[in-house]
């Protein structure tokens, strides 16, 4: 039986807005990202400034799209900065109240091992069958990387914890660099509604394998409620990994693909990434899109 939180989660994934009953708070959506949109380097719309960056509202407001009027969307991520301890109130407050952004503030050195090296020197290279084939492509495996995963992960989970009511709210995870991330938030609150989308390539089973901690991931994975893929190579590619590596069948009828994982339905979802056509047509009705138009269009 699919579990109560996956059919909360298809309503976002389908674009229909949850229904709420007379006297409900609006349902609110915690989205976390690896890392926030860059604000622009103009002074006018820096982090203190009263003026908000329009680019990075733009972005926020393509990402809101399809969850309807009614939904509260906050944004987790770490930023590329660092900020010093003593402002990091000030920056968040401010991140808060203009972007809904909520930042979560990573040590230099471990944002290095976790983002440089294990994300990477590890997992990018892995999930784009790259395997390394000398210790100057990629090298042997380093388990002080892969503790600053985790451990990054665990900050990312205590901010998400922090910001929202884990019965009545929507977590929605991105990308590779927070697999395990579902792991800290289920074990904290079983009831969690958590998704999970991964915005790369995932390997075969036999490029998968040859990751040390690859039952880990799939196991983090497996805490989500809902995980999304590009395409249905790489959602055949996870079952594949999660039968031959951790002996669990996968049940598909109707479209709907579901693996039973410690009592719940963890379902699978193909989620091929589109165009976003009010974007497209904002800008081509740009003065400049027309200039450029123009200059193309001249003979040479």
């Amino acid at each position: 039986m699919v579990s109560r939180s996956y059919s909360n989660l298809l309503d976002l994934v389908s674009g229909d807005s949850p229904h709420l009953a007379e006297g409900e708070e609006d349902i609110s959506s915690a989205t976390v990202a690896g890392v926030l949109s860059e604000l622009d380097d103009e002074t006018s719309n820096s982090v203190t400034s009263d003026a908000p960056s329009s680019v990075s509202q733009d972005r926020m407001i393509i990402l809101k799209d399809g969850l309807g009027e009614d939904v509260e969307v906050l944004y987790v991520g770490c930023l590329r900065e660092q900020i010093d301890p003593s402002e990091q109130d000030d920056v968040a407050q401010t991140l808060l109240e203009t972007f809904k952004c909520v930042p979560a503030f990573i040590p230099p050195e471990l944002f290095s091992k976790f983002y440089h090296g294990f994300c990477k020197q590890q997992l990018w290279p892995l999930f784009h069958y790259m395997l390394p084939l000398s210790p100057d492509l990629g090298g042997r495996f380093d388990r002080s990387l892969w503790q600053a995963y985790v451990s990054v992960n665990k900050i990312f989970a205590d901010k998400v914890m922090e910001v929202i009511t884990p019965d009545e709210d929507f977590v929605w995870v991105h990308d590779y660099h927070l697999m395990v991330l579902p792991t800290f938030l289920r074990k904290r609150f079983n009831r969690v509604k958590l998704g999970f989308f991964l915005h790369s390539p995932f390997p075969s089973s036999e490029i998968y394998r040859t990751l040390p901690v690859r039952d880990e991931l799939l196991r983090a994975l497996l805490n989500s409620d809902l995980i999304g893929f590009h395409t249905f190579d790489y959602a055949r590619h996870f079952l594949s990994c999660c039968s031959r590596m951790l002996g669990l069948a996968y049940q598909s009828k109707r479209g709907y693909i579901g693996l039973e994982y410690y009592g719940r339905t963890v379902s699978i979802k193909i989620l091929p990434v589109g165009i976003h056509m009010g974007q497209l047509r904002s800008v081509l009705n740009l003065p400049e899109t027309d200039s450029r138009v123009a200059e193309l269009r001249e003979p040479v």
